[in-house]
């Protein structure tokens, strides 16, 4: 029932290669846990054995340290997709899983850059081949939003970069394979198309020059040997740039999450953001509200003369009309000391 639920997840849904891989190991613990409790046929697994499950995953046991909450839930995630599959292909009367809900993890906000820092980042001196491919490279994590797997997986038939569209005054384009193979088409700002056009012109040849004879990569993004950039070469960029701007704690999905979280800023809509993202749901790209709506908080609290500040001897409302119009208290001339 594994090999063809996983079967259907890799012919019929067209799941990632690592996302399949990853259903195969949490069902394999599945399987194994079931057996050890003498269960070997889907039709004497009860809802008991599902939850008695996810609590091993949480507490751990003397092979498997506790899971967090995120991991715990991908692994229901996957058994309750395998007692679906089950009961849609006729191969079980009943769905333990169904009343097994994932774990709930805690909701914590994206982390995004300020526009100044990623400033300090995109400025990646340097004539080098590599060092002119890291510009291109974060130029696009920024300016599209792409993920570091759509980034690194791009080739050069992806790109548009429409030069002369361009100076029509049209747009340069990308098409991204998200996940679970959707592709989406995404716009290139003017500061990635030309770290993008000074790479592939100036680069990219040199880095291609290094591959073995007869195998040039279609890859946008090379390595020092002419192959296709890795993820882990990607993030060692990313590293070596963050190091000489002088910051710490950070990711390409920051950048992801700077991209969606300035955009929202800038007032474009929640459902052009949730275009642009590849996201399935606009609840997924609701989070970056949240930032912005504390940013809005923040400005508010620092600039409104009547916003609620700690160094207010009492509220507004107990003050006599005399008191509001005192000069340095509340009144018109003291408006500029809330600002």
């Amino acid at each position: 029932m594994v090999r063809r639920y996983l079967d259907h997840l890799t012919v019929e849904r067209g799941l990632a290669a690592h996302t399949i891989e990853a259903y195969r190991r949490d069902l394999s613990r599945y399987s194994s846990t079931l057996a050890s409790a003498g269960r070997t046929q889907v039709g004497e697994i009860t809802t008991a054995d599902v939850a008695n499950y996810l609590a091993v995953l949480r507490e751990g046991d003397d092979s498997h340290p506790p899971l967090a909450a995120s991991s715990a839930g991908r692994a229901v995630v996957a058994v309750r997709g395998l007692h679906a599959f089950a009961l849609a292909e006729g191969l079980a009367e009943a769905d333990p899983a169904r009343a097994v809900r994932p774990p709930a993890p805690p909701r914590r906000l994206p982390k995004a850059l300020s526009i100044p820092d990623v400033e300090r980042l995109l400025q990646v001196a340097g004539d080098t081949p590599a060092l002119r491919r890291d510009r291109a490279l974060l130029e696009l994590l920024y300016g599209t939003g792409a993920r570091i797997s759509e980034a690194v997986g791009l080739d050069v038939d992806d790109l548009d970069l429409g030069v002369s569209a361009v100076a029509a005054g049209g747009c340069a384009t990308v098409r991204l394979a998200g996940k679970g193979g959707k592709q989406r088409i995404v716009p290139i700002g003017r500061y990635a198309l030309a770290a993008l056009d000074a790479y592939l012109v100036q680069a990219r040849p040199a880095l291609a020059a290094s591959a073995r004879a007869g195998r040039p990569s279609p890859a946008v993004f090379l390595n020092a040997r002419g192959g296709r950039l890795t993820r882990q070469g990607a993030w060692g960029a990313l590293r070596a740039a963050a190091a000489r701007a002088g910051l710490a704690e950070i990711s390409p999905h920051m950048l992801r999450h700077s991209f969606a979280t300035h955009l929202l800023e800038g007032g474009a809509d929640v459902r052009v953001v949730q275009e642009l993202l590849g996201h399935a749901s606009v609840s997924t790209t609701q989070v970056y509200t949240l930032v912005t709506v504390d940013r809005l908080r923040e400005v508010y609290a620092a600039s409104h003369p009547r916003a609620l500040r700690s160094d207010l001897p009492f509220p507004a409302a107990s003050r006599s009309a005399q008191e509001r119009d005192a000069p340095g208290i509340g009144g018109r001339s003291s408006a500029m000391r809330y600002r």
